[in-house]
């Protein structure tokens, strides 16, 4: 009887087109995902001229999915880890596109409001799970250049709702940018054919069959056989109480240290994607300039989220992340100086790259930081108390714009968390990541394919 370490085979993998095919889809995934949650945010001009609601009541609809959000990061993707990570996908495509669509169809702010958050729910609840499956199975040696260039797609997505906005709402009304959102309902049965499901979850469903065929898609030399049986390390081995492993071998202290990077580094986030076309055209550029200074920011955060996976692949993941939040203060707090304006697109750009870059490349460290059966609830928990971040952000950069104060300091009030969040992140005990610890969990033949055993040689006294 073969052992086969299913974690081992997935670290040792060539990359080949299975592995490209659970990047375009989780790549796809994450591009209609980025497209809902931003597509409000292009169309509330017109909603708040139709629905008549005051910017006060305008936040708190664009809240609602917020809310939603740090709901189904925690509740879905823990129940990702009970069901199996292809269903709970499905599940959160049909929320999301089923009540983005819906939200085109209220006529009043509590309606909408409702329908934003439930979509939340399904927007929130699909991060976790698809960053997960990516790192499951991505080669080891590329894995975080393959999570980061996947979760790059919620940038895409969100260049997606402007593109599209700036046809449609003119022509259709604001409506048909969300009727659009239902588009993905058509995905979902491929989605539930073609997405393979978590090993560990099949491990403990018993379903050999199913994994053997993906075992021989994600490793092309092996060949199954009748008596193969798969095994994972003790840690890897999914359960019915996925949320207290985040606490155990040690792994409290530095779970407690991502939620607070989290919270951080989301707060820049919707700080700057709130205020700062507001901040600029109060710096005196015009409201086109302003405009171009978001587009720049996504652009830069595609580039960040790209270069800081390959950085992350060849250098120590948590000194990447250290210092892109470093970047990150330095540039936001640039911003609130006056330069020629070619250099101060450079900085929105850094910016970017080192806000929304940075939570892409903390998303996939604490991908690689649990075990594999506990991926989605580590990653769920850390995103939705880190969504409490994004929540007080526009509230709270909002009170320090309403007293006008001068500009360096409401961007340094933006950059301030950044030096919070680097200093979480170094104080976290890289050592207790299951990315160091393989190698001592791993069943004592230490191999995912059985080598061939040395031949023993014959005595001296036999010759």
């Amino acid at each position: 009887m073969r052992q086969i370490d299913v974690h081992k085979l997935s670290d040792e993998a060539r990359f080949n087109s299975f592995h490209g095919l659970v990047l375009l889809w989780c790549a796809l995934i994450i591009v209609f995902d980025g497209y809902d949650l931003a597509v409000v945010g292009i169309a509330l001009p017109s909603i708040m001229n139709e629905m008549r609601v005051d910017p006060t009541r305008a936040g708190f609809m664009v809240s609602a999915a917020l809310f939603g959000m740090m709901f189904g990061a925690i509740t879905l993707g823990t129940l990702a880890d009970r069901i199996g990570r292809r269903r709970a996908i499905a599940i959160c495509i049909a929320l999301f596109s089923v009540f983005t669509a819906a939200a085109g169809l209220a006529k009043d702010p509590i309606t909408f409001s409702v329908m934003r958050f439930l979509a939340g729910i399904g927007i929130g609840g699909v991060m976790p799970n698809v960053i997960a499956h990516m790192t499951e199975f991505a080669p080891r040696r590329i894995r975080s250049f393959m999570v980061t260039l996947m979760f790059s797609g919620y940038s895409v997505g969100s260049i997606l709702a402007a593109l599209l906005g700036k046809g449609l709402i003119e022509s259709y009304g604001w409506q048909s940018v969300f009727l659009a959102a239902a588009a993905p309902l058509l995905l979902i049965p491929f989605v539930l054919k073609s997405l393979p499901e978590s090993m560990p979850f099949l491990l403990k469903q018993g379903r050999t069959d199913e994994l053997k065929q993906i075992a021989s898609r994600l490793e092309p030399s092996y060949v199954p056989q009748p008596g193969d049986r798969f095994v994972v390390p003790a840690e890897d081995k999914a359960d019915n109480a996925p949320i207290r492993h985040l606490f155990q071998e040690g792994r409290g202290f530095s779970t407690v240290l991502f939620w607070i990077a989290c919270f951080m580094c989301l707060f820049i986030v919707y700080a700057l994607s709130s205020w700062l076309t507001k901040l600029m055209i109060s710096a005196g550029y015009s409201l086109g300039s302003a405009l171009t200074f978001v587009l720049v920011l996504n652009a830069g955060a595609i580039a960040g989220a790209v270069v800081g996976g390959w950085l992350a692949d060849r250098f120590r993941i948590k000194y990447v992340l250290v210092c892109m939040f470093g970047l990150a203060a330095v540039s936001i707090t640039m911003l609130g100086h006056s330069m020629p304006q070619e250099l101060l697109y450079l900085f929105v750009a850094l910016a970017g790259a080192c806000t929304i870059g940075t939570q892409i490349v903390t998303c996939a460290y604490v991908g690689q930081f649990y075990p594999m059966a506990v991926r989605s609830t580590g990653i769920g928990w850390m995103l939705g108390v880190g969504r409490a971040g994004a929540i007080l952000a526009p509230i709270a950069i909002g009170s320090l714009v309403s007293i006008a104060m001068p500009l360096e300091q409401n961007f340094m009030a933006i950059a301030i968390p950044a030096v919070l969040g680097g200093i979480a992140i170094l104080l976290t005990n890289h050592s207790r990541s299951a990315s160091t610890h393989h190698g001592e969990l791993r069943p004592p033949e230490g191999s995912a394919l059985p080598q061939p055993q040395p031949q023993p040689q014959p005595s001296a006294s036999s010759q």
